[in-house]
């Protein structure tokens, strides 16, 4: 599927009664309370341009920064749906998370060139069920690192997520293992999976492929966790340290590898492609020698 970087183009759709101007609509930063049209929101990429708070984007929205344009081909769009529990009231759930989000699943993945340099990708989408891992998602997640192997691509995967499937159960558990098993695997062939932590990553995907990158980037004031902060609160009843979780706490205790703004984006991942192309393509003349 060819996407077109008109989604970030500023927006003009005119109203019935004028031809009012959508991208002169004010909203309010929730990080600095500033107003912003959402003309200057779409230019800057969804970022504040007073205070630098990253808005949440969709996967599309992600793929539109990232690949170059035309370059992306969607790998397991065809996969169906899956309720392996009759869950009362998942499948409307479903339904309604397409709607919204208009994707099929909660993960879109495919293969796409960055700047020249060809990956495997994958982009979670947290209009659909905030990025709740099951079964499927899992099954998508684990065929790309497969093909990736097989096809010897590295790996580019951008995560938001609130955790595993409720309404999946133990399946939905059972994806942090296959996912984790494809990584290994990828890994064991000497190939590259950087990983891209997004506000929120948060739960078994947290405990699983996120963290499992060579190279591990996040977007600034991400909230990167198992169990939130809330959570973590309520059960041992003390007081959480100012920023804990956040992306630059987690640099500051040597989670995460650096933050990355979403405006350098494009260029670092290329130029980290490049770079272990560069080291393998040597070491596989050394080898030859």
């Amino acid at each position: 599927m060819m996407l077109k970087r008109s989604l970030f183009k500023r927006p003009k759709i005119a109203l019935e009664n004028g031809g009012e101007d959508f991208s002169s609509f004010l909203q309010e930063c929730p990080g600095c309370g500033k107003e912003i049209t959402q003309g200057e929101l779409f230019e800057n990429l969804h970022v504040c341009p007073h205070c630098g708070r990253h808005f949440r984007l969709s996967a599309r929205q992600r793929l539109a920064i990232l690949a170059d344009e035309g370059s992306f081909i969607e790998l397991d769009a065809e996969l169906g749906e899956s309720d392996p529990l009759s869950f009362p009231g998942y499948a409307e759930k479903l339904q309604n998370a397409r709607r919204a989000s208009g994707e099929g699943e909660a993960v879109l993945t495919g293969t796409a060139m960055v700047l020249g340099q060809k990956t495997a990708l994958f982009l979670m989408e947290g209009g659909f069920m905030m990025g709740s891992m099951g079964s499927l998602v899992g099954e998508k997640l684990a065929r790309l690192f497969e093909h990736a192997t097989e096809e010897r691509l590295p790996v580019v995967g951008f995560t938001i997520s609130g955790g595993a499937r409720m309404q999946e159960g133990i399946l939905s558990l059972m994806q942090m293992a296959k996912v984790s098993g494809a990584v290994k695997l990828h890994s064991e062939s000497g190939l590259l999976y950087l990983a891209v932590l997004t506000d929120p990553t948060t739960g078994g995907v947290t405990a699983s492929f996120a963290m499992e990158g060579d190279i591990t980037l996040a977007e600034p004031g991400a909230l990167i966790a198992f169990a939130g902060p809330r959570v973590i609160e309520q059960t041992t009843h003390k007081k959480l340290p100012e920023g804990f979780q956040r992306a630059e706490f987690l640099l500051k205790n040597g989670f995460i590898d650096a933050i990355c703004e979403r405006k350098a984006q494009r260029e670092t991942i290329a130029a980290l492609l490049a770079y272990h192309e560069g080291a393998r393509e040597g070491e596989n003349d050394h080898a030859s020698l």
